[in-house]
């Protein structure tokens, strides 16, 4: 029997963040270079993808490519933009087919050129596309988010549209790059590490976070149900107690 029998619809998250860790790791093991495990990496994303889909989920967010990974070798950036882009112009029907939308979040004007266009595309063609929004978070770092919606709401201050005593936890919220979206109830993370790493750190602050040792290139929908399955049996309390809850 498939853990995905034992879901309950009532309780499924809207809204499921993922790093997807361990690529690296994984084309080590095989004896490969670090970028066969990139490669290796995109089935899970399809994978995972088609899986939350199918469950109901409305939003999925997977962390791609963080400003600090910029640092790489250059060879394997330029490995990664390429893998990018091919895996964009070959699944951009793909999510047509399943009515998926794609957006992302980060500071996309550092992409490439030949990268950005092909995202901004590929938006623009699933926009219309109402089952599910899968995110991808480029180029992203949460304290970069931060810090530009704090300067966007100076600067409305500053301006006089916005009241320094009118800012609440709602305004920094939409100015934040996942406005448009709930937070996420879910953050999953493969590998075994057991950081956030920069991700979503305002959006996660009452998520569930699920870690598992498994490298994200054999991470499959089953994997997925695992996950759901854990945050699903877990009490959320919100700073309340069990009975308030109950």
């Amino acid at each position: 029997m498939s853990t995905k029998d034992l879901l309950n619809k009532e309780k499924m998250p809207k809204h499921i963040a993922v790093i997807m860790d361990g690529n690296g790791r994984w084309a080590k093991q095989q004896g490969k270079l670090r970028t066969f495990g990139h490669q290796s990496g995109v089935t899970a994303v399809k994978d995972v993808t088609e899986g939350a889909a199918e469950l109901g989920v409305e939003v999925l967010t997977l962390y791609a490519f963080s400003t600090e990974n910029w640092n790489r070798p250059k060879f394997e950036i330029d490995a990664l933009m390429s893998l990018l882009v091919q895996t964009i112009s070959k699944e951009t029907e793909t999510l047509m087919k399943n009515n998926i939308r794609l957006a992302t979040i980060g500071d996309t004007d550092s992409l490439p050129t030949g990268v950005k266009e092909k995202l901004e595309k590929a938006i623009a063609k699933t926009s219309v596309n109402t089952r599910m929004t899968l995110v991808l978070a480029l180029s992203y770092s949460s304290r970069w988010e931060i810090t530009k919606a704090v300067r966007e709401i100076a600067n409305e201050v500053k301006e006089g549209k916005l009241d320094i005593d009118a800012i609440t936890e709602n305004t920094i919220s939409s100015h934040l790059t996942t406005s448009a979206w709930p937070d996420p109830e879910l953050m999953i993370r493969t590998s075994g590490e057991t950081r956030i790493s920069n991700y979503l750190l305002w959006q996660l602050a009452y998520a569930e976070l699920y870690f598992t040792t498994k490298l994200w290139p054999d991470f499959r929908k089953e994997d997925l149900y695992e996950a759901i399955y854990n945050y699903q049996n877990r009490e959320r309390r919100f700073g309340m107690i069990s009975e308030q809850v109950k």
